[in-house]
């Protein structure tokens, strides 16, 4: 199974990411990821289920789920359901780091649920309505919130190993976000290694051990959802196409599709 790096941008107007949940429809998969920001998702109908770290979490209406930076997750949306997602970048916390620029929340307390999701939604509905000052109410229920956070369910005795993890995982993710930027150049492992200070073995080896995923898979990954998406919304040739995502030709770039995604690029583009 194959690990990304979610690189997550606030919105233009305000200082961290809020939006409805885009497996709102249900039938929906986010595979195993991960990302700096601390994300909550608060679940107002329907249901679903997150792994985090290998352990399962389901979710029921009322209830949030909150993502520590850095912990690879991946949630499950089986049916449709309203959930608002607050993706909140870390640097927020940085006046309360408990370690090595290290924050840890806890899921395990529900004591302030119906407070935060209360919050959550008149956030939500403040922002969408968009009148004379929208953007300083918001930031107030922000703060209302980040209070919560630190006060209610911030851990101040952290496992040293998962301080070490993040650790890792924040350099691992200053590369991602490099090849994330770079992927249709030429990127070796020798080039990238060199260019973050690592040699080609140990940068390997990270790749493995804490992406759980090896360079070539990440890399093609990386260069496989562009080629998809340019697929599905230019008339360029797959031969084009290939060349634009960093493959060398059509050929590597189709083998690689049909491995992913079980279906050759020619055959997707036509909605077999």
């Amino acid at each position: 199974m194959e690990y990304s790096h979610e690189i997550i941008r606030p919105n233009e107007d305000i200082p961290f990411k809020l939006f409805v949940f885009e497996g709102k429809d249900g039938n929906y998969i986010r595979q195993k990821h991960w990302h700096r920001s601390i994300e909550i998702f608060a679940l107002f109908e329907g249901e679903l289920t997150f792994f985090i770290n290998e352990e399962e979490y389901p979710l029921r209406p009322g209830e949030f789920m909150l993502v520590n930076s850095n912990e690879v997750h991946s949630v499950f949306s089986p049916r449709a359901n309203q959930t608002i997602v607050l993706q909140i970048p870390l640097s927020t916390f940085e006046n309360y780091y408990t370690d090595e620029r290290f924050i840890y929340f806890s899921r395990s307390s529900r004591l302030q649920d119906d407070e935060v999701m209360k919050l959550i939604e008149d956030m939500y509905r403040t922002y969408r309505a968009r009148e004379c000052g929208y953007e300083l109410k918001v930031q107030s229920q922000f703060y209302m919130l980040i209070y919560i956070l630190v006060t209610k369910y911030r851990k101040m005795e952290v496992n040293p190993e998962m301080v070490r993890i993040g650790k890792k995982l924040n350099r691992l993710s200053a590369i991602t976000d490099y090849m994330k930027k770079n992927y249709n150049k030429e990127l070796s492992l020798e080039t990238l290694a060199r260019t973050f200070g690592y040699s080609p073995t140990y940068l390997s080896r990270m790749f493995r051990k804490y992406a759980k995923t090896n360079y070539k898979a990440y890399l093609d990954g990386i260069r496989l959802e562009h080629g998809m998406e340019q697929l599905e919304r230019t008339d360029l040739s797959i031969g084009e196409i290939a060349v634009r995502c960093g493959f060398p030709n059509s050929k590597s770039f189709s083998r690689a599709f049909r491995e992913k995604y079980g279906v050759l690029p020619s055959r997707f583009r036509k909605g077999d």
